[in-house]
């Protein structure tokens, strides 16, 4: 029955059964009581009169005992079944979204995501782009405790136009993450991933501040509402979590617009992150305003966190910015949670060419501190057929760098998506990460953490 999916609301941990097993027990002293009552009102009853005749027909006493019991039980058992469903769908018509809004999720799926869900661990991932998306598609079938920190140094698209003409932060990786974390995620992916044509076919956004075209409705949004706070770039987007009810929460890194900045192996520097995507030899990347403040919103998660994610994503053009901001990264240096650094599974052209997986970690340990991360996980799939376009490679395994005194912990899974080998799988990164969580029990100190597993050799 659409609405009323009598599985998902004996779900353990909605909070249901408990009722109806006290519900059931009222039932059946009442039962009992009627019993006793009945027996009582028919002790003077005379043998073969019209009385006697009328309660052995009520009672089935034509029938054998034990079949007798059967019917009674699956006449009770039925009953009891049709009036819960009947109960549960009459109280539940009131408050089911109208056709159009949000129809394809029961009211059963809200209250399990705000019973069950609820419980699951505090999670706070940090870093932008595809990768940040993928990872909060997965944990959010885990938690509701989840909160999505993202960077905002990205200065292209619509995002780059909204940034330049508004002069807010750049919204298009926010936009991504609400997606993620939303209910209804084709529904919403559908209405804010929408973009306005270009015109002439040309393909291109307007500079002018004219004109619509190229824009994302869900950058508009947040643009938006913004504005209707008065120009609190934080707030606007604590409005869009709440508008679009999305699983836990996205917050910006900082509510000030950062610019990315690369010094490459050739001495040469190059601005902007767009532009630091596509370069190859990438040596040190630094933001300004370098001593820019944080969310307050980020901070409180990190420090409340269980599990902190940094990454997946691009190396240094998504997850670096966001850790460059100076407290954010001394929050999770503080931090009781145990840190996971995600390494990517494949390289990307240009930033990471080449890059291994000690390559990685010593560009994250490098832009910040020896112990930023507790553990890395790494994917362990390969041989997967990767696209014959894609200008890439797997990540390898190898030896950690040197320059790390303190090494992380190492985690090997199959993370990988085997239809996008070049992609994380969502519901597998999910699971490992909560498979680590469970079994390191929190943040392990420097001076406790074993000996890691050190790869034999590159694969």
């Amino acid at each position: 029955m659409r609405g009323v999916n009598l599985r998902r609301w004996l779900t353990p941990g909605i909070g249901i059964k408990r009722w109806l097993l006290v519900t059931f027990a009222g039932l059946l002293l009442l039962a009992l009581a009627g019993a006793h009552v009945v027996r009582q009102a028919t002790r003077d009853v005379q043998p073969g009169g019209v009385a006697q005749i009328v309660i052995d027909a009520l009672t089935l006493q034509f029938l054998p005992y034990a079949l007798r019991g059967l019917l009674v039980g699956l006449l009770g058992g039925l009953l009891v079944v049709l009036g819960a469903v009947r109960v549960i769908r009459a109280f539940t018509e009131p408050f089911r979204p109208a056709a159009g809004a949000d129809a394809d999720q029961p009211l059963v799926e809200v209250i399990y995501q705000k019973r069950f869900l609820a419980r699951g661990p505090r999670i706070v991932a940090i870093g932008g782009g595809t990768g940040l998306s993928t990872l909060l598609r997965g944990l959010k079938e885990h938690s509701s405790n989840i909160t999505a920190v993202v960077t905002v140094a990205d200065d292209g698209g619509s995002s780059g136009v909204l940034r330049e003409e508004l002069g807010i932060p750049p919204v298009g990786d926010i936009r991504n993450c609400i997606v993620a974390l939303a209910d209804a995620e084709s529904l919403m992916a559908g209405l804010l991933q929408y973009r306005f044509p270009a015109g002439e076919g040309r393909g291109e956004l307007p500079r002018d501040g004219r004109g619509l075209e190229g824009h994302a409705v869900g950058n508009l949004l947040i643009a938006a509402m913004s504005a209707l706070e008065g120009g609190d770039f934080e707030e606007g987007v604590r409005r869009m979590n709440r508008v679009l009810a999305v699983r836990g929460q996205v917050v910006p890194v900082s509510p000030t617009p950062l610019t990315l900045h690369a010094r490459l192996r050739d001495g040469r520097t190059v601005d902007g992150q767009s532009l630091i995507g596509r370069s190859s030899g990438i040596d040190e990347v630094w933001i300004s305003p370098a001593d820019v403040a944080a969310s307050a919103d980020a901070l409180t998660a990190i420090a409340e966190a269980d599990l902190i994610v940094l990454g997946p994503g691009s190396l240094y053009t998504s997850l670096l910015p966001a850790l460059l901001v100076p407290q954010v990264r001394e929050a999770v240096l503080e931090s009781p949670a145990l840190t996971v650094f995600v390494c990517n599974v494949a390289t990307q052209p240009g930033e990471t060419a080449g890059y291994d997986l000690a390559a990685h970690v010593e560009a994250l340990v490098g832009h910040t501190e020896p112990g930023i991360a507790d553990l890395v996980l790494a994917n362990s799939a390969f041989g997967l057929p990767v696209p014959a376009a894609y200008p890439a490679e797997p990540v390898r395994l190898s030896p950690w760098p040197p320059i790390v005194p303190t090494p992380p912990g190492l985690a090997l899974d199959e993370v990988v998506d085997p239809t996008r080998p070049h992609h994380h799988h969502p519901a597998l990164l999910a699971v490992a990460l909560l498979r680590l969580l469970e079994q390191e029990g929190g943040r392990r100190s420097s001076a406790t953490r074993p000996g890691i597993a050190r790869p034999a050799s590159s694969a």
